[in-house]
């Protein structure tokens, strides 16, 4: 309710001013260890029907925050004393962008949807490092999110991917790979089946170099687009369970803009929010159906409530996301979906939420 009121006020502003204003927030709370405290005892919760171990990593409940809104790995900390099961950094590039011109992000309030071209903007790899060099870490999972510097052509673009692999492995307790965001003029095409397999098999191999140095496994997973043709889909899922890649994550927003009505709606870039929920977890559907559980999918899009999760969950996700729902529900939303997710599993008699993935995979919609 407190948030509800305070969001029309911010509503009111530009909001990448809010962003900014929001971080900096995060980056005085994070000195404030007493007031970090309370937050995380208030907003986490603990129960065993939630708990997942998934990618070789154990997360406290199910709910992670996506990439996008620590774009910097500056106040991760900070957010997992909001409740989050894990936490995803960047996207990060090896050398630091601008990203697009301003205005770049757009609310769709009529929606309950966002629409951005932020452009992969980042302080860049090495100012990550700093981060995580001098900032505690938090006990949920980091992942880091990694993209391509916009002037890197494609065929150059494991190069990229690599850099920044390498240059982080010790700090990520996973590594995405994003290829998925439309944003950055051309990246998607590195989904196709040819440039995706070149990429992907740097990338595999890399990561065994890597492995050995530091004598641990970090798992690695392929972010994709919900745009994609079933033909596409089919290609892209093949490939990275032929190569190695160890999870999915579904999905990055969409192009699409079928009936919205929010003025903002003829602005380009990604859609993200309610609009994308059905399409994400039908491309869910089809991922599960691909990989039957040889590895483990993270659901994203369209989150806002622990019944759109529960939907993910059923449809084969093992993890999900938010980051939109935040925005229009406010830091508390990872208690609120876990709450809801445990009120739905004692409905059902679900003994854990394990239990329900994939349980309605082969269901059409």
């Amino acid at each position: 309710m407190i948030y509800t009121t305070l969001r029309k006020a911010l509503f009111s502003m530009n909001p990448e001013t809010i962003h900014h204003l929001t971080i900096n927030s995060l980056k005085t709370l994070q000195k404030t260890k007493y007031i970090e405290r309370l937050y995380r005892q208030k907003w986490t919760v603990h129960h065993e029907k939630l708990s997942q171990h998934t990618l070789g990593l154990s997360f406290l409940n199910p709910v992670g925050l996506a990439a996008g809104f620590d774009k910097h790995a500056e106040v991760y900390p900070a957010l997992a004393s909001f409740g989050f099961g894990f936490i995803e950094v960047g996207t990060l590039t090896p050398r630091p962008q601008a990203g697009n011109p301003t205005p770049r992000l757009f609310r769709l309030p009529a929606d309950q949807a966002l629409i951005n071209r932020m452009g992969f903007n980042n302080h860049g790899v090495e100012s990550a490092l700093r981060s995580f060099a001098s900032l505690p870490r938090p006990t949920a999972p980091i992942g880091i999110n990694l993209g391509k510097n916009k002037d890197t052509p494609n065929d150059l673009a494991s190069d990229d991917y690599t850099y920044s692999l390498k240059k982080l492995y010790a700090y990520g307790d996973y590594f995405v790979i994003n290829i998925s965001s439309p944003n950055t003029k051309g990246l998607r095409d590195l989904q196709h089946i040819d440039a995706l397999k070149k990429l992907l098999d740097t990338i595999i191999h890399t990561r065994a170099i890597l492995q050995d140095k530091h004598r641990v496994k970090k798992p690695i997973l392929l972010k994709i687009a919900p745009d994609l043709s079933d033909e596409q889909l089919q290609d892209v899922i093949h490939t990275s369970l032929q190569i190695g890649i160890d999870g999915i994550i579904a999905t990055n927003t969409t192009l699409a803009r079928n009936q919205l009505r929010s003025s903002n709606q003829t602005q380009s870039g990604g859609l993200s929010g309610k609009p994308l929920a059905d399409p994400s977890t039908d491309i869910i559907r089809k991922v599960y159906q691909i990989i039957q559980g040889r590895i483990p999918i993270i659901g994203v899009g369209g989150i806002f409530t622990g019944a759109d999760a529960y939907e993910k969950f059923k449809a084969g996700a093992n993890l999900i996301q938010v980051y939109t729902g935040m925005i229009y529900h406010g830091p508390a939303i990872a208690k609120k979906i876990n709450m809801e997710l445990l009120t739905l599993l004692e409905q059902d008699s679900i003994n854990h939420i394990g239990d329900i993935i994939g349980s309605e995979a082969g269901k059409t919609k």
